[in-house]
């Protein structure tokens, strides 16, 4: 499990998505949107967006705390979840207040400029996909994701840099500075 989890950070990208798509959307589409960011964000700058734990689940890869706080599953931290998302209804979400977004980069100030470009350019890219084919996608496309079945199988960050065409030192790089960040976190946490 990540140490780097940063709640209001992916509540505000939850809602920079839930804001481009018109301020609601399917779970399951939000879910691989928000995927999609965290590995762009790794894969542009080489550190992840949310720092959300990486998992297989049968309908492909997600954030795993993300996925959880969007079941209502843990109550939120202050300025987190609960303050820019509602509680799910039946197979969506929305913005908890519909018009607490107008601008991105002067709404959601806990992300930066790489994490709403990141966000962006996902969106751009996936934004208008119907979110079934968003689960294809993710199946036939992300090397990192392997079947659990009815379970599910962490992700290492290791297996999505491998995933992106990185060398095997780069890899090995790559991993260890975000597993370093992850222990100084831990340690003065």
């Amino acid at each position: 499990m990540s140490n780097l989890y940063n709640e209001r950070k992916a509540a505000q990208a939850a809602a920079y998505l839930l804001f481009r798509a018109g301020g609601q959307e399917y779970l399951i589409k939000l879910v691989k949107l928000m995927y999609l960011a965290e590995r762009y964000s790794l894969k542009e700058y080489g550190v992840p967006l949310t720092g959300d734990s990486l998992v297989s689940m049968e309908h492909g890869p997600v954030l795993s705390r993300t996925y959880n706080k969007m079941n209502g599953a843990f109550r939120s931290v202050e300025g987190g979840w609960d303050t820019w998302i509602s509680d799910r209804s039946g197979h969506q979400l929305a913005l908890k207040i519909p018009d607490s977004v107008r601008d991105p980069l002067s709404d959601l100030l806990d992300l930066s400029d790489s994490d709403i470009e990141a966000l962006s350019s996902v969106w751009s890219e996936f934004g208008h996909w119907d979110r079934w084919a968003l689960v294809e996608y993710t199946h036939k496309n992300l090397a990192e994701w392997r079947d659990p079945g009815q379970s599910s199988f962490p992700i290492r960050y290791e297996e999505v840099f491998e995933a992106l065409g990185y060398s095997s030192e780069q890899v090995s790089a790559m991993s260890k500075c975000i597993y370093t960040q992850e222990r100084l976190h831990a340690a003065f946490s």
